[in-house]
């Protein structure tokens, strides 16, 4: 007898994930290696810890270690706001008319308002036990920096938040969330440090970008040893600790035998892409099932569909390592759009394998398009769902769509990753129909792919 499935599926507080998976260690084509960008050599341990706390330099070159024990102090603060929600989205199947199952992992449901929590008081907490007094970062949209910031706070330890100089100006209240818990929020590229300086004489007036945003705070944070680096997406480190998003999913979704068919995640950097479908993409690199995975990107900064798979900084001022993914260039600008948490140029190294060896597709999309998805989600679902969030609703509904031509029963799962209360001058500028949709020409992109960085 068929299962009823209830509209929220919610797993019980003792089946929150006690390890992280990590999807590396099934992988047969590993990632390729981060490279000290001075000598153009694997990084080691020793030089990745200088940048990073040393347990997170260690998973972030860990790729034979499938299982990862989560410490009890982060799983304590998980139950605060997991296991999150797995919603069956009804009310969306009827107005679209759909023989289509449709599912969404619903990470909004903590203040931070998104996915970003499950890494940051992961980070947070390896710094405090290593005795730091601070941690310095980057943020796009301000999920990230608002979601380190909280995590800072519970272990009382400084927080430095550089964040995208248009998002900065677009997302006033979300930066003043930040403050709240006790953040200084600089807006990047500044005068406040030397690669931020070099950045405003090559780009004046630019409106910044994460690559930008990551060069100041690795700056800052390697003038004092008593600070590191963490940050929000695209490392390992990160997929690893967001992979509690897919871990669930899966575990709610085989509680009630639903098998999904195609599987869907924004993509800008990677993590919340990465996390949601490492459980699942891992049954397919160990020949157990087949899925079709999705990442969706914006127009305006395809990293997948349009850039290339090269080393590349992952920084706009190239003091980080160089990593192997795929690539817009890292002096790439991307438009001022208003998926913030998107406009990376690159993205994870992870992913970026996955996507090379076919085990996920992409697909690019504009955001006046995006936004028109969201619309009809927040007025069907009753969900406002963030503009990086959105890309893939917008995926979902056309795949759903196609369901309904084809008539086939297709379950389709997509990871909401945020809400957008503090996204309202985006949706402000698509209401008033001031939104246009910029997609760079071939010509821009040459330009930057010219500047890849020569690696034997």
């Amino acid at each position: 007898m068929e299962k009823k499935i209830p509209y929220k599926i919610y797993l019980e507080e003792s089946e929150l994930p006690r390890q992280w998976y990590n999807v590396r260690a099934d992988m047969k084509n590993k990632p390729a290696p981060l490279l000290n960008p001075a000598t153009l050599k694997p990084i080691t341990f020793d030089e990745l810890r200088q940048v990073f706390c040393d347990e997170l330099a260690r998973q972030e070159l860990n790729d034979t270690d499938a299982y990862i024990d989560i410490p009890k102090e982060i799983r304590d603060f998980y139950k605060m706001y997991r296991p999150s929600p797995l919603v069956r989205a009804y009310c969306l199947e009827k107005e679209l008319d759909t023989p289509a199952k449709i599912y969404y992992k619903f990470e909004g449901n903590n203040t931070s308002g998104s996915h970003k929590l499950n890494s940051a008081i992961a980070q947070a907490y390896y710094a405090k036990q290593q005795g730091l007094t601070g941690v310095t970062t980057e943020t796009g949209a301000g999920q990230w920096g608002t979601a380190l910031a909280m995590a800072c706070a519970y272990f009382h330890l400084d927080c430095k938040v550089y964040m995208v100089k248009v998002s900065y100006e677009q997302k006033p209240f979300r930066r003043e969330v930040m403050r709240t818990y006790g953040a200084s929020v600089t807006p990047s590229p500044s005068n406040t440090t030397n690669v931020g300086r070099k950045i405003l004489a090559e780009h004046p007036g630019t409106t910044g970008s994460l690559g930008c945003a990551i060069s100041e705070a690795v700056e800052v944070a390697a003038a004092d040893p008593n600070y590191r680096y963490v940050l929000g997406s695209v490392l390992s480190q990160v997929l690893l600790h967001q992979s509690v998003i897919g871990l669930e999913t899966k575990a709610a979704m085989d509680k009630y035998d639903i098998q999904p068919d195609i599987i869907i995640g924004c993509a800008g950097g990677g993590s919340n892409l990465g996390g949601l479908i490492s459980p699942f993409v891992g049954e397919m690199l160990r020949g157990e099932k087949q899925y079709q995975i999705i990442a969706v990107e914006p127009a305006s900064c395809p990293s997948l569909t349009r850039g290339r798979f090269v080393y590349d900084f992952c920084d706009t001022g190239k003091v980080c390592p160089l990593s192997k993914m795929y690539t817009l260039g890292c002096d790439f600008i991307p438009s001022a759009n208003h998926a913030g948490g998107l406009r990376y140029h690159g993205m994870s190294s992870v992913v970026s394998q996955l996507y090379a060896d076919g085990y996920l597709e992409a697909r690019s999309v504009e955001q006046t398009s995006v936004f028109a998805a969201a619309e009809q989600f927040a007025r069907i679902e009753g969900i406002l769902p963030a503009p990086e969030s959105s890309h893939a609703i917008r995926v979902a509904i056309d795949e759903a769509l196609k369901c309904k031509e084809t008539g086939e029963e297709k379950t389709i799962v997509f990871g909401l990753t945020g809400t957008g209360y503090f996204d309202m001058v985006a949706y402000e500028k698509y209401n008033n129909g001031e939104m246009t949709d910029y997609i760079p020409t071939d010509e821009e992109l040459e330009a930057s792919f010219a500047k890849f960085p020569k690696v034997d």
